[in-house]
């Protein structure tokens, strides 16, 4: 009994540690995004538009850098890594407030820099733990909830305390840096995987380039086609994000604050309560195969809810929680879960947070392609056509790699399992 209510009280203060640092690592990346910017533009492109573009170029470069760093970080870095790179974005955002447009751009995108290693060195914290499964969802529902709950807070910044949207992004920071610096502090006294932990689910190291070679040589073909699939999963769910209020306006919710909260709400209580579900299964190659069928669970509700929307079969506010819901249930164990699940079953030298960046960086990267596609590509078409269109992209796609990638990890687990049981033979012999 001792044992369950120990086991209880860390996973009630890990969850807590890591749900409140990344939570607070939101209001210094999400605000300005409900700010419309109107009668602005910077070379012939809407000024809000210019700035989303260039935060995602910081926050994508950030993810090709934390490749390497996030893969070699080592335990005693954290908590120094964490503080610093939030109060670099915090001074970003307060030079974007004193500098005027169009300079004020570029802190745009310094303040997407540092942000982006802030989601690797959080879960390096949690990977690699029997518990991990229910750690990682609430880390997950947190940019689930944060991200709407912040641009409340943006937008009643504004309206209530008479602040501009230029001064808004910063003053939204402020009023979170005393709770990041908390919780950070709070995440950094968690004890260290225990030998249980180990065994369960295989020792996190820090990683060398030929670590990272040997890894990525090994997984060529998954690497790929699972990265070209949350490419376009990370563009779609990101247009969601930023272009939320756009979307919403076009449903008839304009000026509605409360919206962004209230429609994501239910997507984190059912992602929570799914993925921690499969949180209670032990064997990891199970729990592996078993996120392949998730993965194809939400890209299927992903194009379905779409279709009953466009026959008004659904209301626009049960479209956009299922489409949400789709995306999460996909994106969120891509974040940490699949891949920490992935190095226990093959038992790899390394850790999560190399694969994560890896999928990462190429994501944001496919987020930026979005972007510029619709602004220059298809800038006659409305923001929910283009988004309506872009759920069925993901869904065939999706279905179709998912598949594809569950059928190769089954073979290589069966293939192993061979080796190890003539290697076990031969020594015996």
């Amino acid at each position: 009994m001792k044992l369950v209510k120990k086991d209880f009280s860390f996973l009630l203060y890990g969850a807590f540690a890591s749900f409140g640092t990344y939570f607070c690592m939101y209001a210094f990346r999400k605000p300005f995004t409900v700010a419309t910017f109107e009668d602005l533009s910077f070379a012939g492109v809407d000024y809000k538009i210019i700035l989303i573009i260039a935060q995602v170029l910081g926050y994508m470069l950030s993810k090709f850098i934390g490749i390497k760093v996030i893969s070699e970080l080592k335990p005693n870095q954290r908590i120094f890594y964490l503080l610093g790179l939030i109060l670099a974005a915090e001074a970003s955002l307060l030079l974007f407030a004193l500098t005027p447009a169009p300079y004020n751009i570029a802190f745009m995108f310094l303040n997407g820099l540092p942000l982006g290693m802030v989601w690797g060195i959080v879960f390096s914290y949690l990977e690699g733990r029997k518990f991990t499964e229910f750690l990682g969802v609430a880390l997950c529902s947190s940019f689930i909830v944060s991200s709407g709950a912040v641009k409340s807070v943006g937008l009643l910044v504004m309206e209530n305390w008479q602040v501009s949207q230029f001064w808004m992004p910063s003053v939204t920071g402020g009023v979170f840096l005393a709770p990041f610096v908390f919780f950070a502090w709070l995440l950094n006294k968690m004890p260290q995987p225990t030998e249980e932990d180990k065994e369960l689910r295989t020792e996190r190291k820090p990683m060398t380039g030929k670590d990272r070679k040997r890894v990525f040589l090994t997984f060529l073909f998954p690497i790929i086609i699972l990265v070209f699939f949350y490419t376009f999963l990370t563009a779609l769910r990101d247009f969601r994000d930023n272009f939320s209020r756009e979307i919403w306006d076009a449903l008839g919710f304009e000026g509605d604050a409360a919206i962004y909260t209230i429609s994501e709400l239910p997507i984190a209580i059912l992602v929570l309560v799914i993925i921690g579900f499969l949180g209670v299964i032990k064997n990891n190659y199970k729990a592996f195969v078993s996120y392949h069928y998730l993965l194809l669970f939400g890209t299927i509700a992903i194009g379905l809810s779409t279709l009953l929307f466009q026959m008004t079969l659904i209301s626009p506010v049960l479209w956009m929680i299922s489409v949400g819901f789709g995306l999460y249930i996909c994106y969120v164990p891509f974040n940490c879960i699949f891949f920490d699940r992935m190095i226990a079953t093959f038992r790899i030298k390394g850790n999560a947070g190399y694969l994560i960046y890896i999928a990462d960086a190429f994501g944001y990267l496919g987020s930026m392609g979005v972007l510029l596609y619709k602004n220059f590509g298809q800038s006659t078409l409305s923001w929910l056509k283009f988004f309506m269109a872009s759920t069925y992209l993901i869904a065939v796609l999706g279905s179709i790699i998912t598949l594809v990638s569950l059928f190769y990890f089954k073979r290589k687990y069966k293939k192993n399992l061979l080796v190890e049981k003539s290697e076990i033979q031969l020594a015996e012999a």
